[in-house]
């Protein structure tokens, strides 16, 4: 099997060189990274530049561009056949509930499905050599599923290995309200500039999702979907019966 790696951490994350060590054993594997840390970056795409990509070393490459940037140029003018799955990870913190529409590790298993080609996206809760290993390893027993089963179109798996985990369990998205801490300071000019914290997000209706998978201490395994649609509405939203008045 072929493997395109990627994450939004950078070259020099522990978390891909685990994957590397363990997928190098079953088929060929190309990685190709940001060039430093792309962290919430979301599903962003760079238009407004030229995107460089530079050839480290054999089937490494580093772009100055975004996590999906990096699996765009690569299945599209890298590869000389696309490859049989896209992993994105090993992210050191976790990807849960609305923090996927932030992640660029997400993203990035996202436009490999927007390609037509299985994807997943793996996250650990810390970010330990023991969190990483083990998540490598999950990844080696999901592959065999995905090549024998397939992924259904337009879906990808969001995976998050906790600490010590106790067992793996199928999850929907959870909800979480999280209001970031705002820092405002002055640079030394006198103007105002401001800081994107985080505070510690207060689970909402966690059952059976990611969220209240990783607090006791399972595996999760999210499938995510690109429509985003909300089909139960479009029948309610039809009988508002809009109209336009153009003149």
């Amino acid at each position: 099997m072929n493997f395109l790696l990627t994450n939004d951490d950078g070259i020099n994350s522990s978390g891909i060189f685990y994957l590397k060590k363990y997928l190098s054993d079953i088929g060929k594997v190309i990685i190709i990274t940001p060039d430093r840390e792309r962290s919430a970056t979301g599903h962003a795409l760079t238009l407004n530049h030229p995107v460089r990509i530079k050839n480290i070393s054999e089937d490494v490459y580093v772009s100055d561009g975004t996590p999906a940037d990096c699996v765009n140029i690569a299945v599209q003018k890298i590869l000389s056949c696309p490859p049989d799955i896209i992993i994105s990870g090993i992210n050191p913190s976790p990807n849960l509930g609305d923090d996927v529409t932030y992640s660029g590790t997400v993203a990035a298993a996202m436009e490999g499905t927007l390609l037509s080609i299985p994807s997943i996206s793996i996250s650990t809760l810390n970010g330990t050599n023991y969190e990483f290993e083990f998540a490598a390893k999950i990844i080696l027993q999901i592959i065999p599923f995905v090549k024998k089963i397939g992924l259904p179109q337009d879906t990808f798996l969001n995976i998050n290995v906790p600490d010590n985990p106790q067992g793996i369990v199928i999850t929907k998205l959870g909800r979480k309200f999280t209001r970031e801490k705002i820092i405002k300071r002055i640079d030394p000019r006198g103007n105002e500039y401001f800081w994107i914290g985080i505070k510690s997000p207060i689970p909402i209706n966690t059952q059976d999702t990611d969220v209240e998978a990783i607090h006791n201490h399972l595996i999760s395994i999210t499938p995510l979907n690109l429509d985003f649609t909300d089909y139960k509405f479009i029948t309610s939203l039809k009988k508002w019966n809009l109209k336009v008045n153009f003149t």
